[in-house]
């Protein structure tokens, strides 16, 4: 029986930068003290979430580390967890990195990205069909573009990937990035054909599935909800369709049963950053999924997940055990 998880796509290294506020366009606002560097993307992200849940939990991640200072710095930091399997991660050219502008002042967050040599990542780099997991979770689409491009046969080069590790009894994950642009209608529904759990935060299910999820003025639309979990499994998602936001998570199970879980009721000052928050909660359903938990139990862990997260400037940090950060729910309690 196949156990663990491997974590593939982006790796890079966050440079995060405090700011007071953002500008208008011409205009100058401070960068505070504080700027900080750790490593960010969905697979260092993820997997570093996934080895603080559970130590003891096979781990594996796949993707490209430049030959400079920050590729040593990404394999250094992931070399803290004994549990994370590297052997997958290649080097060559210069690591990807992100430039984060953390508002101190909303907790919103905007990103530069760089891809470096993993604009080049993609099927035969990843071997999948040679992986020895019981669950893949690749990420981001839309910021792969060597994945995000055209496949003749199965819509993109993400899709052909994810359907060969599905033929190889490797159920697939997915995440997406929050990108600008017209690119989601043509690289995200190919993938769901081919994805097992899904799992993304509410404008990017807006973008993927036509349905408007917040108001101009920033009001979550609950009640389209379902019918944006229901267009992502007639998109193909085969179990777990997730939506997460601040207010709650939501999802459809392998049943089609509609579950939903209020996130935490944070204490004042708990926030001190917000990047990684939605890989933390990604990173709650991906163990809850490998564990066999419910998908009720899924989303409130990926919400005790993420409020843990962001307890800590970067991504991983603030993200304890298991027992741990469900300890938080109880501590807290939800909204």
């Amino acid at each position: 029986m196949r156990k663990g998880i491997c974590c593939a796509g982006n790796m890079l290294v966050d440079i995060t930068y405090p700011i007071e506020g953002w500008p208008a366009q011409g205009e100058l606002v401070r960068v505070l003290p504080g700027i900080g560097r750790s490593t960010g993307g969905a697979v260092c992200n993820v997997i570093a979430d996934l080895a603080r849940l559970d130590p003891a939990l096979p781990l594996a991640a796949a993707g490209i580390a430049g030959h400079d200072a920050e590729g040593d710095f990404i394999l250094a930091e992931l070399g803290r967890y004994p549990g994370i399997d590297t052997s997958r991660v290649l080097r060559t050219g210069q690591t990807a990195f992100t430039l984060v502008m953390n508002n101190t002042v909303t907790h919103e967050r905007t990103f530069f990205q760089f891809a470096g040599a993993m604009a080049e990542y993609g099927e035969e780099h990843l071997a999948p069909e040679t992986l020895d997991c019981a669950i893949l979770h690749m990420g981001y689409l839309l910021l792969l573009p060597h994945l995000d491009a055209p496949d003749a046969q199965y819509g993109t080069r993400m899709a052909r990937l994810l359907h060969t590790a599905q033929a190889a009894g490797i159920k697939t994950s997915i995440d997406v990035v929050s990108a600008s642009g017209g690119q989601f209608a043509a690289v995200v529904p190919p993938a769901l054909k081919y994805t097992d759990y899904c799992t993304v935060n509410e404008l990017e299910a807006q973008q993927i599935t036509g349905i408007p999820l917040r108001t101009q003025e920033g009001e979550l639309l609950r009640e389209n909800i379902p019918a944006a979990l229901h267009r992502l499994k007639e998109l193909g998602v085969s179990t777990w369709a997730v939506i997460h936001c601040p207010e709650a998570g939501f999802g459809l199970d392998e049943n089609g049963c509609l579950c939903q879980a209020a996130s935490l009721r944070l204490p004042e000052g708990w926030i001190k950053g917000t990047v990684g928050a939605g890989d933390a909660f990604c990173a709650g359903i991906l163990y809850a999924a490998h564990e066999g938990l419910p998908l009720q139990q899924a989303l409130h862990l990926g919400n005790c997940t993420a409020a843990a997260s962001l307890s800590e400037v970067s991504a991983s940090d603030g993200v304890g055990t298991a027992a741990a950060v469900l300890a938080l729910g109880e501590r807290f309690g939800v909204r």
